[in-house]
C-alpha cells in the first residue's frame, strides 16, 4: 500500500482518535447513542457546538496527507519526572499529569481522574494508531483510591474503554460523562453507571466539590458513522480550594467560553490548557487550540494559573514533538507574562498550591 494516495490502517486510527472526517453516509438515521429532544445544540441526530464548522471530509483528509509536512518524532521521548507515587488524600489541592490529557486532581479529600488513558495506543485496535513515547505519569498500581472520573469526549486518545471498565471494577467510582457517551461506556462493561449531563448540568462530587459541563469548540466521533452523536464538554469545578477550569479539546473559536467561564464562576485560581496537536492550522484550527490561542484563552479567563497537555505523548498531528512548549514560550513572552504561570507539564510532574 502507497504511504500516500490511500489511507494504511495506522493513519485511520489517527483519524479516529481526532474525530474521524467525512460521515457523508449517514445523513439520516438513528443515534445510536442518545436519544433526547432537539436543543440549540441538538437536532435530533447530532450534537453541535455555536457556529460549528463544516466537518473535514475525506478530500481534506487527503489535502493532509498528501501534502503536509509532519516533522519526525522520536520513538522514545521519556519524561524527566519519575512515576508519582500519589498520597491517600490531600485536603488541599494536588494536580499531577498522567499524560497526553490524562489528569489525577486530588482536591479537598477526594481523588477524581479526568479523561484516564492507560493504553499504549490511542487507537481503536491495539496494532496500529498513535503509539505512547512515554509511560504513564502514574503507574496504575499505584492510583489512590478514586472517587470520581470525568470524561470530556469519546475521542480514543480522551476515553479509554478498557481503562475505564478497569477503574469501574476496582474503585466503583462516580463517572461524569457528556451525553451520550454512558452508552459507549457501558459497551466495555453493562455494569458502569454514568452520571450524564448536558452543557449546562452539573454534579455533586462530594466534599464541597461540584463539577459543572461546560461547552467547547470541538467534536466528538467514535468510528467511522458516529460524528457528534455523542456530545463533548468542558469542565468546571467549584471546590474549598477555588474555582478549577479543565479543558480536554478545543478550538479557540471567538473565545466567547472563556469570557462566559469568567462570566459566570469568576476567575478560575486554576486552568488546565491544551496547548498541542495543532498543525496544520487550516486543518486543525477549529477542534485544537495552538499555544498562542491558550495564552489567550489564559488572558481571557483571568486565571492565576494554567497547566498545559495534550502535547508530548501521543503523535497525532504534524508539528514536533517539542514544539509546543517552545510555542508556548514565545506566546507567554509576547503577552508579556512569566513562564512560571503556564507551565507544559510532563507525565509525573506535581503541581500543588
Amino acid at each position: 500500500m502507497k504511504k500516500r494516495g490511500l489511507l494504511t490502517v495506522a493513519s485511520a486510527a489517527t483519524v479516529m482518535t481526532l474525530g474521524g472526517v467525512g460521515y457523508a453516509a449517514r445523513r439520516r438515521g438513528s443515534n445510536p447513542y442518545y436519544q433526547g429532544p432537539k436543543s440549540d445544540h441538538f437536532d435530533g441526530l447530532r450534537f453541535h457546538a455555536p457556529n460549528q464548522p463544516p466537518d473535514k471530509n475525506f478530500s481534506d483528509l487527503a489535502r493532509w496527507r498528501m501534502r503536509g509536512k509532519p516533522e519526525a518524532w522520536p520513538a522514545s521521548f521519556p519524561s524527566p519526572f519519575p512515576p508519582d507515587k500519589p498520597p491517600h488524600r490531600v485536603d488541599g489541592l494536588r494536580v499531577v499529569l498522567i499524560g497526553h490529557a490524562s489528569y489525577l486532581f486530588q482536591v479537598a479529600g477526594r481523588n477524581i481522574l479526568v479523561d484516564p488513558v492507560f493504553s499504549r495506543r490511542a487507537s481503536p485496535v491495539r496494532f496500529a494508531g498513535p503509539k505512547r513515547v512515554n509511560p504513564p505519569g502514574i503507574v496504575y498500581a499505584d492510583l489512590p483510591p478514586i472517587d470520581a472520573v470525568l470524561v470530556t469526549h469519546n475521542h480514543y486518545d480522551h476515553l479509554d474503554g478498557p481503562a475505564m471498565a478497569r477503574l469501574w471494577q476496582d474503585h466503583q467510582p462516580l463517572i461524569v460523562a457528556p451525553l451520550g457517551n454512558d452508552a459507549i461506556l457501558r459497551s466495555y462493561d453493562d455494569t458502569m453507571h454514568v452520571e450524564t449531563r448536558d452543557w449546562g448540568g452539573s454534579v455533586d462530587l462530594g466534599a464541597g466539590i461540584t463539577v459543572h459541563l461546560t461547552p467547547a469548540n470541538h467534536w466528538s466521533a467514535r468510528g467511522v458513522n458516529d460524528r457528534r452523536m455523542a456530545l463533548w464538554c468542558a469542565y468546571l469545578l467549584t471546590t474549598p480550594q477555588g474555582v478549577h477550569y479543565h479543558v480536554g479539546d478545543t478550538g479557540f473559536g471567538d473565545g466567547t467560553i472563556f469570557r462566559d467561564i469568567r462570566t459566570t464562576f469568576g476567575p478560575p485560581r486554576l486552568a488546565t490548557l491544551p496547548i498541542g496537536a495543532y498543525e496544520p492550522r487550516w486543518f486543525m484550527q477549529p477542534q485544537h487550540m495552538n499555544p498562542a490561542d491558550a495564552v489567550a484563552a489564559l488572558g481571557l479567563l483571568g486565571a492565576t494559573q494554567a497547566l498545559g497537555h495534550h502535547w508530548g505523548t501521543f503523535r497525532l498531528t504534524d508539528e514536533g514533538i517539542e514544539r509546543p512548549v517552545e510555542a508556548l514560550a514565545e506566546a507567554l513572552t509576547e503577552a508579556g507574562l512569566p513562564p512560571e504561570r503556564f507551565l507544559a507539564l510532563r507525565p509525573g510532574q506535581v503541581w500543588t498550591a
